[in-house]
């Protein structure tokens, strides 16, 4: 069978997942095997995250709906249920910077909902 010289490539992909750690501590930035035992947890940690990221956003609005919606003497389940009722399609990412940034507005559309 022939020699097969791998030096170059198997250094290369070496160095490139040791880049990639660089930020982590100690030997988990040095040694290889750590590196790609951190490299692969990493991975998966952000995976995870990107999911949980989006859940607790959701969860966030949801709350600053509820209290702007209690500010105008209405719940958070009242206001979500007349906005499908009244067919008005704005997301709770949008109502809740609604509820922040111009709250009059919102007041507005409580108001609105609130009527029909």
């Amino acid at each position: 069978m022939t020699r097969v010289k791998r030096g170059c490539v198997a250094r290369k992909r070496r160095k490139n997942i040791l880049t990639l750690t660089s930020g982590s501590r100690g030997t988990h930035s040095k040694l290889f095997r750590t590196a790609n035992q951190q490299r692969m947890r990493a991975l998966a940690s952000s995976h995870r995250d990107r999911g949980e990221r989006k859940r607790n956003f959701r969860r966030l609005w949801i709350i600053r709906l509820n209290a702007a919606a209690r500010d105008n003497g209405i719940s958070y389940n009242k206001l979500i249920q007349y906005l499908y009722q009244n067919k008005i399609i704005l997301n709770r990412k949008i109502l809740a910077q609604i509820a922040i940034l111009d709250k009059f507005s919102l007041s507005v559309i409580v108001k609105d909902i609130g009527k029909k």
